[in-house]
Protein backbone atom coordinates (compact mmCIF):
# COMPACT_ATOMS: atom_id res chain seq x y z
CA UNK A 1 0.00 0.00 0.00
CA UNK A 2 1.01 3.81 -0.76
CA UNK A 3 0.37 5.63 2.85
CA UNK A 4 0.01 9.36 2.77
CA UNK A 5 -0.68 11.39 6.02
CA UNK A 6 -3.32 13.47 2.97
CA UNK A 7 -4.58 11.03 0.93
CA UNK A 8 -6.46 8.49 2.88
CA UNK A 9 -8.49 5.20 1.98
CA UNK A 10 -12.32 5.04 2.89
CA UNK A 11 -15.16 2.78 3.00
CA UNK A 12 -18.92 4.62 1.96
CA UNK A 13 -22.22 3.46 1.88
CA UNK A 14 -23.71 3.23 -1.29
CA UNK A 15 -27.09 2.03 -0.63
CA UNK A 16 -29.13 -0.67 0.95
CA UNK A 17 -26.68 -2.99 2.11
CA UNK A 18 -24.28 -1.95 -0.93
CA UNK A 19 -20.02 -0.39 0.00
CA UNK A 20 -17.65 0.82 -1.90
CA UNK A 21 -13.90 1.12 -0.72
CA UNK A 22 -10.76 2.64 -2.07
CA UNK A 23 -6.72 2.41 -0.82
CA UNK A 24 -3.62 3.28 -2.44
CA UNK A 25 -1.27 0.60 -4.13
CA UNK A 26 2.19 0.97 -5.29
CA UNK A 27 2.69 0.66 -8.78
CA UNK A 28 6.53 1.28 -9.53
CA UNK A 29 9.90 1.98 -8.13
CA UNK A 30 9.30 5.76 -7.94
CA UNK A 31 8.19 7.56 -5.01
CA UNK A 32 5.16 8.53 -6.55
CA UNK A 33 4.03 6.12 -8.68
CA UNK A 34 0.66 4.14 -7.19
CA UNK A 35 -2.78 2.97 -8.44
CA UNK A 36 -6.07 4.06 -7.18
CA UNK A 37 -7.42 0.40 -5.91
CA UNK A 38 -11.59 0.36 -6.01
CA UNK A 39 -13.46 -2.64 -4.06
CA UNK A 40 -17.33 -3.24 -3.11
CA UNK A 41 -19.89 -4.98 -1.11
CA UNK A 42 -23.00 -5.58 -2.27
CA UNK A 43 -23.68 -7.65 0.96
CA UNK A 44 -23.08 -5.14 3.47
CA UNK A 45 -19.49 -6.31 4.07
CA UNK A 46 -19.91 -10.00 4.19
CA UNK A 47 -17.93 -10.00 1.16
CA UNK A 48 -16.11 -8.03 -1.16
CA UNK A 49 -15.11 -8.00 -5.15
CA UNK A 50 -12.34 -8.52 -7.05
CA UNK A 51 -10.07 -5.00 -6.23
CA UNK A 52 -9.71 -2.95 -9.97
CA UNK A 53 -8.04 0.45 -10.67
CA UNK A 54 -10.74 2.72 -12.03
CA UNK A 55 -8.92 4.32 -14.24
CA UNK A 56 -7.76 3.08 -17.71
CA UNK A 57 -3.99 4.11 -17.91
CA UNK A 58 -1.04 1.70 -17.28
CA UNK A 59 1.43 5.03 -16.23
CA UNK A 60 3.60 4.61 -12.98
CA UNK A 61 2.28 8.16 -11.76
CA UNK A 62 0.00 9.47 -9.20
CA UNK A 63 -3.37 8.51 -8.48
CA UNK A 64 -5.49 9.72 -5.91
CA UNK A 65 -7.00 11.82 -3.60
CA UNK A 66 -10.47 10.26 -4.45
CA UNK A 67 -13.50 11.07 -3.27
CA UNK A 68 -17.15 8.22 -3.96
CA UNK A 69 -20.22 8.89 -4.30
CA UNK A 70 -23.73 7.04 -5.27
CA UNK A 71 -24.14 6.47 -8.59
CA UNK A 72 -27.59 4.77 -9.67
CA UNK A 73 -27.16 0.93 -8.73
CA UNK A 74 -23.16 1.83 -8.93
CA UNK A 75 -20.36 4.23 -7.29
CA UNK A 76 -18.85 7.15 -9.07
CA UNK A 77 -15.61 8.25 -8.60
CA UNK A 78 -13.68 11.37 -9.03
CA UNK A 79 -9.57 11.43 -8.36
CA UNK A 80 -6.63 13.53 -9.20
CA UNK A 81 -5.23 11.54 -12.29
CA UNK A 82 -0.73 12.23 -12.73
CA UNK A 83 -0.68 10.34 -16.78
CA UNK A 84 0.12 13.57 -18.09
CA UNK A 85 3.29 13.92 -15.79
CA UNK A 86 5.04 11.21 -18.13
CA UNK A 87 5.99 13.88 -20.32
CA UNK A 88 8.32 15.73 -17.83
CA UNK A 89 10.74 17.03 -20.49
CA UNK A 90 8.03 19.82 -21.23
CA UNK A 91 7.83 23.46 -19.81
CA UNK A 92 3.86 23.33 -20.48
CA UNK A 93 2.16 22.73 -17.30
CA UNK A 94 -1.23 21.80 -19.70
CA UNK A 95 0.88 19.11 -21.05
CA UNK A 96 2.73 17.35 -17.53
CA UNK A 97 0.30 18.38 -14.95
CA UNK A 98 -1.68 16.76 -12.72
CA UNK A 99 -5.62 16.22 -14.10
CA UNK A 100 -8.80 15.61 -12.55
CA UNK A 101 -10.50 12.48 -14.44
CA UNK A 102 -13.71 10.59 -13.37
CA UNK A 103 -15.41 7.29 -13.71
CA UNK A 104 -18.19 5.18 -13.00
CA UNK A 105 -18.53 1.23 -11.58
CA UNK A 106 -21.21 -0.64 -11.77
CA UNK A 107 -22.29 -4.23 -9.81
CA UNK A 108 -20.39 -6.16 -12.07
CA UNK A 109 -17.03 -4.19 -11.95
CA UNK A 110 -17.15 -2.86 -14.98
CA UNK A 111 -15.74 0.91 -15.71
CA UNK A 112 -18.11 3.26 -17.32
CA UNK A 113 -18.26 7.62 -18.02
CA UNK A 114 -14.67 7.69 -18.26
CA UNK A 115 -14.29 11.84 -18.17
CA UNK A 116 -11.17 14.31 -18.27
CA UNK A 117 -12.92 16.42 -15.65
CA UNK A 118 -10.14 19.24 -15.98
CA UNK A 119 -6.90 19.24 -17.64
CA UNK A 120 -5.05 21.01 -15.28
CA UNK A 121 -5.11 20.85 -11.27
CA UNK A 122 -3.25 21.61 -8.17
CA UNK A 123 -1.69 18.36 -7.68
CA UNK A 124 -2.16 17.06 -4.19
CA UNK A 125 -5.44 19.04 -2.66
CA UNK A 126 -8.05 16.86 -1.63
CA UNK A 127 -11.26 16.65 -3.27
CA UNK A 128 -14.74 16.25 -2.53
CA UNK A 129 -18.50 15.72 -3.52
CA UNK A 130 -22.21 15.81 -2.65
CA UNK A 131 -25.53 15.50 -3.93
CA UNK A 132 -27.63 18.28 -4.78
CA UNK A 133 -31.35 17.73 -6.67
CA UNK A 134 -29.65 18.58 -9.75
CA UNK A 135 -27.35 15.48 -9.45
CA UNK A 136 -23.17 15.03 -7.84
CA UNK A 137 -21.38 18.62 -7.48
CA UNK A 138 -17.65 18.29 -6.70
CA UNK A 139 -15.06 20.63 -5.58
CA UNK A 140 -11.63 20.86 -6.10
CA UNK A 141 -8.27 23.20 -6.12
CA UNK A 142 -7.65 24.32 -9.64
CA UNK A 143 -4.46 25.28 -11.23
CA UNK A 144 -3.45 28.25 -14.03
CA UNK A 145 -0.85 28.10 -16.37
CA UNK A 146 0.25 31.36 -13.84
CA UNK A 147 -0.31 29.26 -10.33
CA UNK A 148 -3.20 30.90 -9.16
CA UNK A 149 -4.89 27.84 -7.45
CA UNK A 150 -8.38 28.57 -5.94
CA UNK A 151 -11.58 26.73 -5.18
CA UNK A 152 -13.09 25.77 -8.42
CA UNK A 153 -16.78 23.76 -8.62
CA UNK A 154 -17.88 21.34 -11.24
CA UNK A 155 -21.42 19.87 -11.73
CA UNK A 156 -22.85 16.70 -13.34
CA UNK A 157 -25.64 17.00 -15.61
CA UNK A 158 -26.83 14.36 -17.98
CA UNK A 159 -23.92 11.72 -17.03
CA UNK A 160 -21.57 14.65 -17.62
CA UNK A 161 -19.29 16.51 -15.81
CA UNK A 162 -19.48 20.55 -17.06
CA UNK A 163 -16.58 22.76 -16.63
CA UNK A 164 -15.70 24.09 -13.16
CA UNK A 165 -16.21 27.56 -12.12
CA UNK A 166 -14.10 29.26 -9.14
CA UNK A 167 -16.43 29.32 -6.17
CA UNK A 168 -13.96 32.74 -5.18
CA UNK A 169 -12.11 34.46 -6.97
CA UNK A 170 -9.62 34.54 -4.29
CA UNK A 171 -6.70 34.65 -6.32
CA UNK A 172 -4.01 32.95 -4.52
CA UNK A 173 -1.00 32.46 -6.39
CA UNK A 174 1.64 29.91 -5.19
CA UNK A 175 3.76 27.94 -7.13
CA UNK A 176 3.21 24.71 -5.29
CA UNK A 177 0.56 23.05 -3.83
CA UNK A 178 -0.60 24.14 -0.34
CA UNK A 179 -2.14 20.39 0.52
CA UNK A 180 -5.41 21.90 1.56
CA UNK A 181 -8.40 20.99 -0.14
CA UNK A 182 -12.27 21.84 0.44
CA UNK A 183 -15.47 20.39 1.59
CA UNK A 184 -18.81 20.28 0.20
CA UNK A 185 -22.27 19.00 1.28
CA UNK A 186 -25.74 19.47 0.06
CA UNK A 187 -29.22 18.85 0.22
CA UNK A 188 -31.79 19.36 -1.88
CA UNK A 189 -31.06 22.33 -3.84
CA UNK A 190 -28.76 23.71 -1.24
CA UNK A 191 -24.67 23.57 -1.40
CA UNK A 192 -21.81 24.99 0.80
CA UNK A 193 -18.15 24.39 0.57
CA UNK A 194 -15.66 25.58 2.96
CA UNK A 195 -12.00 25.69 1.76
CA UNK A 196 -8.57 27.61 3.24
CA UNK A 197 -6.84 30.49 1.58
CA UNK A 198 -3.95 32.33 1.83
CA UNK A 199 -4.14 34.45 -1.14
CA UNK A 200 -2.05 38.04 -0.45
CA UNK A 201 -0.24 36.29 2.83
CA UNK A 202 -3.46 36.61 4.34
CA UNK A 203 -4.73 32.37 5.93
CA UNK A 204 -8.87 32.97 5.87
CA UNK A 205 -11.15 29.66 6.00
CA UNK A 206 -14.09 30.54 4.10
CA UNK A 207 -17.86 29.29 3.65
CA UNK A 208 -19.61 29.77 0.58
CA UNK A 209 -23.58 29.24 0.21
CA UNK A 210 -25.81 28.39 -2.96
CA UNK A 211 -29.36 27.86 -3.66
CA UNK A 212 -29.51 26.63 -6.74
CA UNK A 213 -27.30 24.01 -7.17
CA UNK A 214 -23.86 24.94 -6.81
CA UNK A 215 -24.69 26.95 -10.03
CA UNK A 216 -23.85 30.21 -8.04
CA UNK A 217 -22.86 30.83 -4.57
CA UNK A 218 -25.03 34.51 -3.42
CA UNK A 219 -23.49 34.41 0.32
CA UNK A 220 -19.41 34.12 1.91
CA UNK A 221 -18.32 34.63 4.96
CA UNK A 222 -14.91 34.44 6.33
CA UNK A 223 -15.14 31.98 8.94
CA UNK A 224 -11.58 32.70 10.79
CA UNK A 225 -8.67 34.40 10.21
CA UNK A 226 -5.46 35.25 11.67
CA UNK A 227 -3.18 31.90 12.10
CA UNK A 228 -5.31 29.53 11.01
CA UNK A 229 -4.29 26.44 9.03
CA UNK A 230 -6.81 25.41 7.22
CA UNK A 231 -7.59 21.53 6.70
CA UNK A 232 -11.31 21.95 6.70
CA UNK A 233 -13.98 19.85 7.31
CA UNK A 234 -17.83 20.39 6.89
CA UNK A 235 -20.84 18.24 8.14
CA UNK A 236 -24.84 19.32 7.73
CA UNK A 237 -26.66 20.20 11.00
CA UNK A 238 -30.50 19.91 11.58
CA UNK A 239 -32.09 23.40 11.44
CA UNK A 240 -30.78 24.58 8.43
CA UNK A 241 -27.14 24.77 9.60
CA UNK A 242 -23.85 23.63 9.21
CA UNK A 243 -20.73 22.61 10.95
CA UNK A 244 -17.30 23.83 9.66
CA UNK A 245 -14.07 22.54 11.06
CA UNK A 246 -10.48 23.75 10.37
CA UNK A 247 -6.88 23.97 12.28
CA UNK A 248 -5.66 27.19 13.72
CA UNK A 249 -2.04 27.50 14.87
CA UNK A 250 -0.69 26.95 18.17
CA UNK A 251 2.54 26.05 20.33
CA UNK A 252 5.24 23.68 19.49
CA UNK A 253 4.15 23.16 16.04
CA UNK A 254 0.70 21.32 16.97
CA UNK A 255 -2.78 23.54 16.31
CA UNK A 256 -6.12 23.70 17.55
CA UNK A 257 -9.28 21.99 15.77
CA UNK A 258 -12.38 24.19 16.05
CA UNK A 259 -15.14 23.57 14.78
CA UNK A 260 -17.91 26.62 14.26
CA UNK A 261 -22.03 25.73 13.32
CA UNK A 262 -22.96 28.64 10.27
CA UNK A 263 -27.32 29.09 9.56
CA UNK A 264 -28.23 29.04 6.24
CA UNK A 265 -29.47 32.62 6.54
CA UNK A 266 -25.77 33.62 7.21
CA UNK A 267 -26.07 33.76 11.45
CA UNK A 268 -22.13 32.31 12.64
CA UNK A 269 -22.03 30.89 16.20
CA UNK A 270 -19.30 30.88 18.34
CA UNK A 271 -15.88 28.92 17.63
CA UNK A 272 -15.48 25.32 19.95
CA UNK A 273 -11.95 24.55 20.42
CA UNK A 274 -12.59 20.65 20.20
CA UNK A 275 -8.72 19.78 20.73
CA UNK A 276 -5.19 21.08 21.20
CA UNK A 277 -2.76 19.06 20.25
CA UNK A 278 -3.39 18.42 16.91
CA UNK A 279 -0.31 17.48 14.62
CA UNK A 280 0.15 19.71 12.12
CA UNK A 281 0.06 16.69 9.27
CA UNK A 282 -3.54 16.05 10.20
CA UNK A 283 -6.66 15.71 8.44
CA UNK A 284 -9.70 15.80 10.96
CA UNK A 285 -12.96 14.39 9.92
CA UNK A 286 -16.08 15.45 11.24
CA UNK A 287 -19.87 13.65 10.76
CA UNK A 288 -22.94 13.52 12.70
CA UNK A 289 -23.75 10.72 14.86
CA UNK A 290 -27.16 11.02 16.56
CA UNK A 291 -27.35 13.99 18.90
CA UNK A 292 -23.26 14.68 18.91
CA UNK A 293 -21.00 16.28 16.31
CA UNK A 294 -18.29 13.71 15.94
CA UNK A 295 -14.62 14.46 14.57
CA UNK A 296 -11.52 11.89 14.71
CA UNK A 297 -7.63 13.23 14.31
CA UNK A 298 -4.06 12.46 14.51
CA UNK A 299 -1.99 13.78 17.06
CA UNK A 300 2.08 13.34 17.53
CA UNK A 301 4.05 12.79 20.80
CA UNK A 302 7.62 12.15 20.54
CA UNK A 303 7.47 11.16 16.82
CA UNK A 304 4.55 8.59 17.73
CA UNK A 305 1.33 9.05 15.87
CA UNK A 306 -2.24 8.41 17.46
CA UNK A 307 -5.76 8.82 16.84
CA UNK A 308 -7.74 10.36 18.91
CA UNK A 309 -11.53 11.56 18.81
CA UNK A 310 -14.05 13.15 20.89
CA UNK A 311 -17.64 14.60 20.01
CA UNK A 312 -19.45 17.77 21.30
CA UNK A 313 -23.79 17.99 21.76
CA UNK A 314 -25.16 19.48 18.54
CA UNK A 315 -27.32 21.41 21.46
CA UNK A 316 -24.21 23.31 22.26
CA UNK A 317 -23.61 24.80 19.19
Amino acid sequence: MFVNWADMPSVQPMGEDRLAAHWLEKSGDSTYAYDIVFTQSLDGGGSWSDPIRPHSDDTQTEHGFVSMFADGSGTGLIWLDGRKMVNEGTDDPVASGMTLRSASVDQNSGIHKEQLVDELICDCCQTDVAIASSGPVAVYRDRTINEIRDIWITRRTEGTWQPGNPIADDGWEIPGCPVNGPAVVAVETFVAVAWFTAADDQPVVKLAMSGDNGESFSWQTDVDRGPVFGRVGLTLLPGNRVAVSWLRKGDNDLNELRTKAIGMGGLLGDAHIVATRVGAFSVPQIGVSGPDLVFVWTETDDRVNSIHSAKVPLKAL
